[in-house]
């Protein structure tokens, strides 16, 4: 199992909210050439945080850049639609995938498989309803179908699955950096 102290808990949950701030829409803070690590971040955030409260913020996180962007940046609100709500359970079924490995972590190979398995599921019931709320829900399509949305599906999925690994990996590179050095930290004290 996963424990981390109060301290490391606090500097990752604002380093997660700062990725959201750089990466997610055109908002002051935006980098364009990042991917968004929206979905990334909160199976890290169900991973790495104990406090409950975490998934609320974040996603009023979320939520508030959202309409900043839309309100003040002139960004498009092409996607939000009464189906904007769906992005509750996608986002929160890649936070309990991350709770879930965080209570089957251990610093070892045979972590991997439990790892890409809660990854990849978490990942495609996200895609579900994010991509399949706006689609079914959304009003932006005048008749939609389930042929015509599994073909979005393998257009957009692609996608929001590279995001999520390229953030993961790169939160994973993180994570060994840092229990590795705590483990030489030990050995010499």
């Amino acid at each position: 199992m996963l424990t981390l102290s109060k301290t490391q808990q606090i500097i990752i949950g604002v380093t997660l909210a700062a990725l959201i701030i750089v990466t997610r829409g055109h908002h002051f803070a935006s980098i364009n050439s990042l991917p968004s690590a929206s979905l990334a971040v909160f199976f890290l955030a169900g991973l790495y945080l104990r406090p409950a409260l975490a998934f609320p913020a974040l996603l009023a996180l979320c939520a508030g850049l959202d309409f900043y962007s839309i309100t003040f940046q002139g960004v498009s609100n092409f996607c939000v639609t009464p189906a904007y709500g769906f992005l509750l359970p996608a986002y929160g079924v890649m936070w309990l995938a991350g709770r879930w490995f965080a209570k089957h972590y251990s610093f070892s190979i045979k972590a991997i498989l439990p790892l890409i398995g809660s990854i990849t599921v978490a990942g495609a019931i996200s895609e579900l309803f994010s991509s399949g709320g706006f689609y079914f829900f959304g009003g932006r399509y005048p008749d939609p179908t389930i042929t015509e949305f599994g073909a979005r599906l393998a257009k957009y999925a692609p996608h929001q699955f590279e995001n999520i690994g390229f953030w993961l990996a790169v939160a994973a590179v993180v994570h060994i950096a840092f229990v590795l050095a705590s483990g030489v930290n030990r050995a010499k004290a």
